[in-house]
């Protein structure tokens, strides 16, 4: 999966600032620290349609939840420690019951590519067995992809 370096579609944009934390022994952003920034863009991405993300991603009086079944991430540049970037976040696919996310990290105020993935986001019922998205957080998503087609 290639990202074109300039996304036409719709998506989000999320500022990220690299800590300490979030490096290894050389400074360098630690691979495992981009899975997080991802799942931060996840829930910026709810948040943006108005869907608080503690109510989906396991929501006990409805007996859902949204676990994160696949991710990939590609590193083309380091990053480090003190850098800033944006994470640009959109919906690669939308099936009946998964969410396929991307995600492009870019340099703030750059349109250098540094790294780039995707998360995939399956609902389960309360015996873990894939169901159906929950209809809210689908027809939400599919007008934020009507939006940009």
């Amino acid at each position: 999966m290639k990202i074109k370096e300039d996304l036409s579609g719709p998506f989000i944009s999320v500022p990220i600032v690299i800590h300490f934390g979030d490096t290894d022994p050389y400074g360098v952003v630690y691979f495992a620290s981009y899975f997080r920034y991802c799942h931060h863009g996840i829930e910026a991405f709810m948040k943006s349609l108005g869907l608080p993300p503690h109510k989906y991603f396991r929501n006990r009086e409805k007996g859902f939840g949204l676990p994160v079944v696949g991710a990939s991430c590609d590193f083309y540049k380091p990053v480090w420690y003190g850098d800033e970037l944006v994470l640009k976040v959109f919906v690669k696919e939308m099936r009946r019951k998964s969410i396929t996310f991307g995600f492009a990290f870019y340099k703030k105020d750059s349109d250098e590519l540094v790294a780039q993935g995707y998360a995939t986001i399956v609902s389960i019922d309360k015996s873990w067995k894939a169901c159906n998205l929950p209809e809210d957080l689908r027809l939400a998503v599919k007008g934020f992809l009507d939006s940009g087609s």
